[in-house]
């Protein structure tokens, strides 16, 4: 018994700690999707980090009841300590799981959906054309095309409408200290070379593995919670089951 008492105090301070990191892998995955939602084809990518949200708040009162627990039995806090945890790990193995296959899912779907976006490239930001997406994923991610620069010598020509001794890249490649930058290849250290694809994934799989790796830690700290939980309740069983 003192033994689960001190694991369950313990776990009760760990779980305040997790829940700040839980929830800035929440947070990060609702972020890429809202910054790129115009490159991703399902619009529950964020799901998995609403989830994972939703659990790092749950953890708060759950440290605060096993912390409390530790201190002094009471079947009514044991009770709703057993509770919060089935829905902590509820939320949490659906975050991982849905983090894991959205990671393997979207990142095969980007590649496909810049190619578009790239091909119908004008240079203009009217509402029905991709231009707009394409630039603002160029700025933020300081990138400049999918795989590296060269992508735009091969579209431009058609999708501009420019000769191909003239062909370029687009303003929104260039570095910012570059004010007079107009895309012009003959100056490559005017803009960034490097694609955005990659990046793009990188920060993807960067996001919902951190989520995954959180989501699978916390899965069983909890699990080592209901344990130490349920030696306790052992000791000082409900009268009244009526009350579960």
């Amino acid at each position: 018994r003192y033994f689960a008492r001190s694991l369950l105090r313990f776990l009760g301070f760990v779980y305040w700690g997790t829940a700040a990191a839980l929830a800035f892998g929440g947070i990060s995955v609702i972020l890429i999707h809202k910054n790129y939602r115009y490159l991703f084809q399902d619009s529950f990518v964020s799901l998995p980090g609403w989830l994972a949200v939703a659990a790092a708040l749950i953890l708060l009162p759950t440290g605060v009841l096993a912390i409390s627990i530790s201190a002094k039995s009471s079947r009514y806090q044991q009770g709703a300590l057993m509770y919060l945890l089935l829905v902590l790990l509820c939320l949490q193995v659906s975050s991982a799981v849905l983090a894991q296959l959205y990671s393997i899912q979207v990142a095969s779907e980007l590649k496909s959906t810049m190619d578009y976006l790239v091909y119908q490239y004008d240079g203009t930001h009217s509402p029905d054309s991709g231009s707009r997406a394409v630039d603002a994923v160029q700025r933020k991610l300081q990138c400049c095309g999918i795989q590296n620069y060269t992508d735009w010598i091969n579209v431009s020509a058609t999708s501009w409408h420019l000769s191909a001794e003239k062909a370029r890249v687009p303003q929104s490649c260039c570095k910012k200290m570059y004010s007079h930058c107009r895309g012009d290849l003959g100056h490559l250290e005017h803009f960034f070379q490097e694609g955005c694809l990659k990046r793009l994934q990188d920060q993807l799989h960067f996001v919902m593995f951190y989520v995954f790796w959180c989501c699978t830690l916390l899965s069983v700290l909890e699990l080592l919670a209901g344990v130490s939980n349920g030696i306790l309740m052992r000791h000082q069983p409900f009268h009244d089951l009526r009350i579960l």
